[in-house]
């Protein structure tokens, strides 16, 4: 269990980065999603040991994050949103320099652990290219392996996705579903929708520093049953529909615009019919409206 208490973080320059992000987070696989900007990176550096909070504790199955940086490091896995590479090494020499770096000294067992990652991630018809020639999926992949090494207990992969063709999501989704079990929290930090839909078992919404709504993704899709409502309209009259109701999506085509509404107390119009809600609905619900009315 990752517990988080009344985490803060203030930059030089006055940004108020966190303001007292509090969670607790079960093994699985668990979703932090929020806009660029929200706070994701800042918790998840200060989680991976390379941040100082301003205040607050941070504690994985008794092991303090904070103060036990050394201890904490051993059952840690990170990918960071910008991974840095060798270009020169081959993804076999890469991993060979993490297993190093992690305290792996035998170099049977790096021969052994380097063959069992490799093929883990589908790379191992890869392993003697020089990182510098692989795709985006393929160098996301490696980060993963690296992230495996030492059996961790916390795994944090901050913004995975972003930048991949839709080919090489679907490889990774796959890949961090079967990296998730029983024993190992996964923080997936995220401002892609569908990466917690298809992957996460709980989620957390942040926004400018603060947790909005912890649940799981079907909760938050279940607290908008029956209160989504979609029309097609035009698109000239759309800012007098946002002045009216609370829009959540708009879409603009060949001079239409689709408009998707939350009105919990029936139709909003009789242009409106009513509509599936989805995690995506949830979302931008909960991130468009007034810190005030936040909390769920």
């Amino acid at each position: 269990m990752l517990k988080i208490k009344g985490l803060k973080k203030t930059y030089g320059n006055r940004i108020q980065a966190l303001k007292g992000i509090d969670l607790e987070v079960g093994a699985g696989m668990f979703g932090l999603l929020g806009p660029n900007g929200a706070g994701k990176t800042t918790l998840m550096k200060i989680l991976a040991t390379l941040l100082e909070p301003d205040e607050g504790a941070a504690e994985l199955n008794g092991i303090d994050l904070l103060a036990q940086k050394g201890r904490a490091r051993r059952v840690l896995g990170y990918l960071p949103q910008e991974f840095g590479l060798y270009p020169t090494l081959t993804a076999e020499q890469t991993l060979d320099y993490f297993c190093k770096l992690k305290g792996v000294t035998d170099a049977r067992e790096r021969a052994s652990l380097i063959g069992a990652l490799l093929e883990r991630v589908n790379l191992t018809s890869a392993r003697a290219q020089k990182v510098g020639g692989f795709s985006g999926g393929m160098r996301q992949r490696l980060g993963i392996a690296q992230a495996l090494i030492g059996r961790p207990r916390l795994i944090i992969v901050d913004e995975p996705t972003a930048g991949l063709d839709p080919e090489e999501r679907v490889r990774f989704h796959n890949l961090l579903s079967e990296t998730a079990s029983e024993t190992a929290v996964v923080i997936l930090s995220t401002h892609i929708v569908s990466d917690v839909s298809n992957l996460c078992g709980r989620m957390a919404v942040i926004r400018k520093g603060e947790i909005l709504a912890s649940c799981t993704p079907r909760e938050a899709v279940g607290r908008l049953d029956g209160s989504v409502w979609e029309a097609s309209v035009p698109r000239e009259t759309v800012a007098s529909f946002k002045s009216r109701f609370e829009v959540i999506s708009s879409q603009t085509f060949d001079g239409r615009a689709r408009l998707r509404v939350l009105a919990a107390g029936g139709a909003p119009g009789e242009e409106f019919a009513p509509s599936t809600p989805t995690l995506e609905d949830y979302y931008f619900s909960v991130v468009s409206r007034t810190p005030e009315g936040l909390r769920v």
